[in-house]
């Protein structure tokens, strides 16, 4: 009698290990696997915005400030980023990065589009719950535009441009801070601000002129979408994050 207690307990075992194991199959299958974060080791990510949608604090002499028509970018606005998580739950980055940022000013029936292509250094710091890809960001830096465009068009047809590099139009340093967050598995939102102009009022043309003399204020607003993706070795990761990883595969 006792052997066949033993006998049945054993099969009851070797089932409930066999659907466990198809359990854990399945839940791979529907749920893949996110690479962890390493704890007290660096490693990369890209800082990809891929949409950014963008305005401008206006402010002409004599005028009241107003927010510029919303203007939308897509095209180069990639960088990377060098990353270091003391623990789970904060770390810190610094990155190189080239955006297309701008803003669209409308008068009357003419429109102009003014943009530039720069360089920056991003640094800031993480927390919240980094092994899930869960948590905020906060921090400053700085942009240098290297190739400035300006488009003009009126209601009649008429279209002016310009295209010039390290003309001093713009400014030539531009600071800002920014603040955001990244939500599973990897989808980051970023708010970011230029304090300072974006149009330099001191530039003179060819003619003598100042062309934006008038802009007392040009501070941008920036609101991007972008992805964090990570590039590292999986011999890095630490034990905790790939127990927290693999606790966020069987959920």
């Amino acid at each position: 009698m006792k052997s066949k207690v033993l006998a049945l307990v054993m099969a009851a075992g070797a089932i409930a290990t066999g659907a466990n194991a198809q359990k854990h199959k399945a839940d791979s299958m529907f749920h893949p696997k996110l690479e962890p974060t390493p704890v007290h080791k660096f490693y990369f990510s890209n800082g990809l915005d891929a949409a950014i949608f963008s305005t401008s604090n206006m402010q002409l002499l004599g005028e009241s400030s107003k927010l510029t028509t919303l203007r939308f970018s897509y095209v180069i606005n990639i960088g990377f980023n060098a990353n270091y998580d003391f623990t789970d739950h904060f770390g810190v980055m610094a990155g190189l990065s080239m955006k297309n940022i701008g803003f669209i000013e409308k008068v009357s029936d003419s429109t102009v589009k003014r943009r530039a292509y720069t360089i920056g250094i991003p640094v800031a710091i993480k927390f919240g719950n980094i092994p899930r890809r869960n948590f905020g960001f906060i921090g400053g830096g700085f942009d240098i535009p290297f190739e400035y465009k300006e488009k003009g068009f009126t209601s009649r047809g008429s279209k002016t441009k310009l295209n010039s590099w390290f003309s001093g139009r713009t400014e030539n340093f531009m600071g800002y801070v920014f603040a955001g967050a990244s939500i599973r598995p990897g989808i980051t939102f970023k708010f970011q601000y230029y304090p300072g102009n974006f149009l330099n009022r001191d530039y003179v043309d060819g003619s003598g002129a100042k062309p934006y003399y008038r802009y007392e204020k040009t501070n941008l607003m920036l609101l991007s979408i972008g992805m964090d993706i990570h590039y590292k070795s999986p011999m890095h990761h630490s034990s905790k994050a790939t127990d927290d990883d693999e606790n966020v595969t069987m959920r």
